[in-house]
């Protein structure tokens, strides 16, 4: 017997005071079914709630079975819920990443109950509610009535006393409806069933007693149980059973939840396993390292310049201004008469993470280039050169006219491929990681040679570096050269991606390493002559923008047919040379197959800066030029209208598009009416877009603009369309012919940085100064940094992981709310987001170390290769691994940890609610 005594429930929002429930007194039979009707705000769903313990009274008492709950505290709640209730809500709250047969053996899981036990009960109440033969679906894979019917599988599994129903067949039609309610009659035989609802008529029609309430009041009970105070025992307090979720279920609930969002999964461990592979990396081959640095002789360095780029870090101030005898040397300020320590280890991380700054390339420009300053007299026969980001595409024709991207992957069968499968793709994905830029025709096929003085296009380092074996240097901008190795060779990749190999015949390579065929590889030989013929064609970033009718422009780049009217009016690029490292150069430094000039540099940058696209852009710097639309405006009546342009200027598939993701979310709770618009052809769909934009109110369109409209920014396109300005260079490169003059150099830029303001110093760092310290010192104390720089990325690691873990909390409320009203206490919660970060972490540690290990195989070939010897040989000690990894789990752990206790501190009927 359920009693309710005095209840009264208020809801304080400020000064506002709502009165839910006033001192409701109302008994209930073992076994009827009760309708409870009322209008909105009546209170029905607050006694519902506070029946059921999902919410709790201000004042009076619920007693069950002669057991008071008036000094219940949530483990009690947590308890009466699991024991004593069973839920079934008209949303059907169920867990969409377990089966059916797991959201049903949850109750019964944190009850204790055996697995055994649990699934053959959990199958019998499914069986009961005639989904025997479904048990292994998803929530997502039935219909409406049949999660009703899981739902009250669910509330029945544990025999609970009462069970109560949320609008049941608010979400079904008509004939669901039916079976749903006939269900519920027939479990009100043996079992108290309460039942809030709007529809009088199912009311009058099924339940045995209705109870009508109003403002908090009862004001009808068509069949009142009155109960003898006298007769009936006084209630005592008492706990009604016990509720504890084992750890495997959470972790059964958090890798089943995983195992649904594979992709964010892997992405997360991945990212958090970057740390790991530092510090193990670091670890291997510090020793190693440190063997092979002693053996290398330390030579002029006279024509490497010192490098500026626009963003830096001064890893001179890191390293120490004075180093000797394998100690930062320092001022003491302490007797030498016992022990003291040394925080210099300490300073230089601090000076590393403060050291990373942004150069002012632009002031400093204008400084090089008067005439006046004292660098010029230290300057050597290269002077100074700046260097731009210039943007464009190069494509080549082989000898079946088909058209290659220079810039394709290395081993995609065609340039428009994304991705590989089988062993080539495995194979295909570890290559990307480890080779560098340029290096087996990937992506740097082409690259700029270093410029020369006095109107010559190619320095005299890159000449004496190399010999010329064909041909002539380029001497005009639309001229470059081919660059071999040693062996007069290139990767064969390279020279499909140069258009030199057919496609057919690069098709039947690819095709037999995809299915890991053995085959011969054929040699491919190509006279001086032949190669000197093959012509490419550039494309700058800019003729990729066409303009529209109405004065906008759009990106054309992947249409295949426009590629080819781009091609006839491309600048077309002649290999005038072929050009071979001589032996022992040491500034033979070209990684590219291609060899351009800064003369084709510069061309590119003046025709991108004199196009059309970005004339109009610079005409009107508020203004998109790509939709017409301002950047990023503040007013909200400027954004709606933006957004009503935007509409009105889409075509019939894109506004169809846009509406079938806009209903997805508007009928997200209407599986018929979402089935009824994916049916409907774009035609449909655009009208039915048109029919409802017309009538839309500005919040709308703030939202299709806030959400579906990329207005871009002016850098941004300025930067698309290739545009760069002459007084910004993305570096600057000043070279001296003497390690004197370089010292003088850097002299002068401590003195011009002395000279301006903050804002314009440089920070920059002389590669030459470094190495001529003591080398073995430098590279530990680089370890330790790096050793150091590296745990900073795991905080940030686990800093991300805690993230990742609340966008976890907030994608399953729902299923907090679930959780909590089958019984799980606040700590289950917290114990299954714990478990949730724990196998990231884990998974994290695993994929680090494992990488790390694969990673050292070609690692130590290599250096094996570079030493001549095996003396080197990077190995990760069994101990680190398993610290790393455990390393990895506990960091985690920490980070998840606020994310978790606010998972368990959520309101229950928040949660519940919220989708």
């Amino acid at each position: 017997m359920l009693q309710i005594k005095k209840i009264s429930k208020q809801y304080i929002t400020g000064d506002l005071v709502q009165t839910a429930l006033n001192k409701v007194n109302l008994n209930f039979r073992d076994n009827e079914f009760v309708a409870i009707l009322g209008p909105s705000g009546s209170g029905k769903t607050t006694l519902l709630n506070i029946i059921g313990g999902l919410d709790h009274y201000d004042s009076g008492d619920l007693i069950i079975n002669n057991i008071s709950t008036q000094k219940y505290k949530d483990r009690d709640w947590d308890s009466y819920r699991n024991h004593t209730i069973g839920f079934v809500f008209q949303s059907y709250n169920l867990i969409p990443h377990q089966t059916i047969l797991s959201n049903v053996e949850l109750a019964l899981t944190i009850s204790g109950i055996s697995k055994r036990e649990r699934k053959d009960r959990a199958k019998e109440a499914l069986e009961k509610v005639g989904l025997g033969t479904q048990l292994h679906k998803k929530p997502s894979q039935l219909s409406g009535g049949q999660m009703q019917r899981v739902a009250i599988a669910r509330a029945l599994v544990n025999n609970p006393d009462i069970l109560l129903a949320d609008e049941p067949t608010g979400a079904l039609d008509t004939e669901t409806s039916i079976q749903v309610m006939d269900l519920l009659k027939e479990v009100a035989k043996d079992r108290l069933v309460i039942m809030v609802t709007h529809n009088p008529e199912l009311a009058e029609e099924y339940a045995t007693r209705i109870v009508k309430l109003k403002d908090g009041n009862i004001v009808g009970d068509t069949k009142p149980f009155h109960v003898n105070p006298e007769s009936t025992p006084k209630a005592v307090h008492k706990n009604m059973g016990k509720t504890s979720m084992k750890i495997k279920t959470s972790l059964s609930l958090s890798f089943n939840n995983l195992r649904a969002k594979k992709g964010r999964t892997f992405l997360t461990a991945f990212a958090g396993s970057i740390g790991i592979i530092g510090i193990a990396l670091i670890l291997s081959f510090s020793n190693g390292v440190n063997e092979y640095i002693e053996n290398i002789q330390r030579d002029t360095m006279a024509s490497y310049p010192i490098t500026i780029e626009a963003q830096s870090i001064d890893l001179s101030s890191i390293m120490g201004e004075e180093m000797m005898g394998g100690r930062i040397k320092k001022e003491v300020s302490h007797d030498l008469d016992s022990v003291y320590s040394n925080s210099s280890s300490l300073e230089m991380v601090n000076r590393l993470t403060s050291s990373f700054t942004e150069n002012n390339l632009t002031e400093f420009k204008k400084y090089l280039d008067d005439e006046n300053n004292k660098i010029r007299e230290q300057l050597g026969k290269n002077g100074v050169k700046y260097s731009y980001d210039v943007a464009f595409d190069v494509y080549a024709k082989n000898a079946d006219d088909t058209i290659i991207d220079t810039n394709t992957n290395a081993f995609s069968l065609k340039p428009e491929t994304s991705s590989t499968s089988g062993a080539l793709g495995q194979f295909q994905d570890s290559m990307r990681s480890m080779v560098p830029a340029g290096g087996m025709g990937s992506s740097q096929t082409f690259g700029e040679m270093l410029p020369g003085t006095e109107g010559d296009l190619v320095s005299s380092v890159v000449k004496d570096s190399y010999d010329l074996l064909y041909g002539a240097w380029p001497q005009n901008y639309d001229e470059v050269v081919l660059v071999l190795d040693q062996n007069n060779e290139i990767p064969t990749t390279a020279l499909y991606a140069l258009g030199l190999i057919p496609t057919e015949q690069y098709d039947a390579i690819m095709k037999s390493m995809e299915t890991g065929e053995e085959f011969e590889v054929e040699t491919f030989h190509y006279s001086y002559d032949e190669i000197c013929q093959q012509e490419f064609y550039l494309i700058p970033a800019c003729d990729y923008y066409v303009k529209n009718e109405d004065g906008t422009f759009h990106s054309v780049k992947g249409d295949k047919l426009k590629l080819e009217t781009l091609l006839k009016d491309a600048i077309t690029l002649h290999v005038t040379g072929v050009i071979r490292p001589m032996e022992e150069a040491k500034n033979a430094n070209i990684t590219s197959a291609i060899g351009y000039t800064n003369a084709l540099t510069d061309y590119i940058i003046d025709y991108a800066n004199n196009s059309e696209v970005v004339a109009a852009q610079l005409a009107n710097k508020e203004v998109n030029v790509l939709n017409g639309m301002e950047f990023a405006p503040e007013e909200d009546a400027a954004r709606v209208a933006d957004a009503r342009n935007y509409i009105e200027k889409l075509g019939v598939s894109d506004k169809a598009k846009l509406w079938s993701e806009l209903a997805a979310k508007m009928y997200a709770n209407n599986p018929e009416q979402l089935q009824g618009i994916a049916s409907l052809g774009e035609v449909q769909l655009a009208a039915m877009a048109d029919e409802y934009f017309s009538s839309a109110d500005d919040e709308v369109f703030l939202m299709l603009y806030d959400n579906y409209i990329s207005v871009g920014s002016y850098d941004s396109n300025m930067s698309a369309f290739g545009f760069v300005s002459l007084d910004a260079p993305s570096s600057i490169s000043i070279y001296a012919d003497t390690f004197e003059a370089k010292e003088a150099i850097g002299d002068f830029i401590t003195e011009y940085n002395s000279s301006v303001e903050e804002a314009y110093q440089i920070t920059y760092t002389d590669f030459v100064a470094i190495m001529t310290s003591s080398i073995t010192t430098i590279i530990n104390v680089i370890s330790y940094v790096l050793i150091a720089f590296v745990a900073v990325s795991l905080i940030v690691s686990s800093i991300m992981i805690g993230i990742i873990t609340y966008i976890s909390v907030l994608e399953r409320t729902k299923e907090i709310g679930i959780l909590r009203a089958i019984g799980a206490s606040k700590h289950n919660i917290s114990q299954v987001f714990n478990a949730e970060t724990g196998i990231v972490g884990l998974l994290s540690g695993t994929l680090g170390v494992g990488i790390s290990c694969l990673i050292l195989i070609p690692c130590n070939a290599l250096l094996r290769s570079l030493l001549g010897s095996a003396e080197v040989n990077a190995t990760l000690p069994a101990i680190s691994a398993v610290i790393l990894i455990a390393l990895s789990v506990i960091l985690t752990l920490i980070g998840g940890f606020i994310p978790a206790k606010k998972a368990a501190r959520k309101d229950l009927v928040s949660a519940l609610r919220s989708e």
